[in-house]
């Protein structure tokens, strides 16, 4: 009993030593996915700032591939000390679902840090396309089962996910076609090629709804956002209906929590600073910053949300 009150002394005066050396050489921030998108942005924006926060270097590594696996496997197998971290995005709690040997396990390897930034996605189509509202796309939807097209950028993806459970709730059938990207998707959008997308990042949403050359129909928050604020939720017409993107920061787990607590401090002051939030506003996004335990509400709710989703829409694991 003397031996095992001693380690539950000691395990706590461990973690207080282990913040307070910390951090005690540079930090590396994976990024898993290429230079340049949102998730690259966002990376690069906090680290600079970070490093002068902590006094340490903070380094943006991108490793790309498998929708995010390449890069969560090396901070799922990274010693646990706050050095090594990840900017994780909404592949993150699909993953699991959509492929037999991941690694590691979604919720189990990670000390989640803090939500960073939220973004809904935006349900648009061509400005010729007769549909003004969620309802009356929904109407024509139902008049010609299975003839309509809805882009995708790839199985698993925010856009694919919240149009499969916009098919699901509002009980209509339709095509999905595939695009390499979202650049893509939108040309085959502007051509007629599809007649809807849902498209990940509203801040490109809004900037062809400005130019006349797409209508939004409604946006996959649960409220409206600022970037398009004439556009009522999905949630008006399907009640209960949300697909968001966000973006949030995990280091491995067992990260002592004083370290983590630590991490949280510092990331949330650069997400609610001015500057920050001027560069989500850019990019269609909205700032976050929540606790530890309140991100970890957030990928337990996800990865069961969309594992139910991939299930009923009988989409296979690889």
């Amino acid at each position: 009993m003397a031996l095992l009150f001693v380690v539950v002394l000691a395990a706590p005066a461990q973690e207080t030593g282990a913040a307070e050396k910390y951090p005690s050489r540079p930090i590396r921030m994976i990024i898993p996915s290429g230079a340049g998108g949102i998730t690259d942005i966002l990376g690069r924006v906090i680290a600079p700032r970070l490093t002068e926060s902590l006094g340490q270097q903070v380094v943006v590594d991108n490793r790309p591939g498998a929708s995010g696996v390449v890069g969560s496997q090396i901070v799922a197998k990274a010693a646990p000390d706050g050095h090594t971290l990840l900017m994780a995005f909404p592949s993150h709690v699909v993953n699991q679902s959509l492929y037999r040997d991941i690694p590691y396990d979604t919720v189990k390897a990670f000390a989640p840090v803090t939500l960073v930034s939220a973004v809904s996605p935006v349900l648009i189509v061509n400005s010729q396309f007769p549909a003004r509202s969620v309802p009356e796309l929904v109407a024509i939807a139902k008049e010609k089962p299975g003839q309509l097209n809805h882009g995708s950028v790839g199985s698993g993806s925010m856009g694919h996910l919240g149009a499969e459970l916009f098919r699901s709730m509002a009980g209509i059938k339709f095509a999905f076609v595939t695009y390499k990207g979202s650049p893509q998707a939108l040309t085959a959008l502007l051509s007629g090629e599809i007649q809807f997308y849902l498209i990940g990042s509203a801040g490109t949403a809004a900037s062809h709804v400005k130019a006349g050359r797409v209508r939004a129909l409604g946006v996959g928050a649960k409220q409206r956002i600022a970037v398009l604020p004439d556009v009522p939720p999905i949630a008006d017409t399907l009640p209960g209906y949300e697909a968001r993107g966000w973006n949030g920061i995990l280091a491995p787990a067992g990260t002592p929590r004083p370290i983590v607590e630590r991490l949280n401090r510092e990331i949330v002051k650069i997400v609610r600073s001015p500057e920050f939030i001027q560069v989500l506003t850019g990019e269609g996004a909205t700032p976050v910053g929540n606790s530890p335990a309140e991100f970890d509400a957030v990928i337990r709710a996800d990865v069961k949300k969309w594992a139910k989703i991939i299930k009923d829409a009988g989409i296979k694991a690889q």
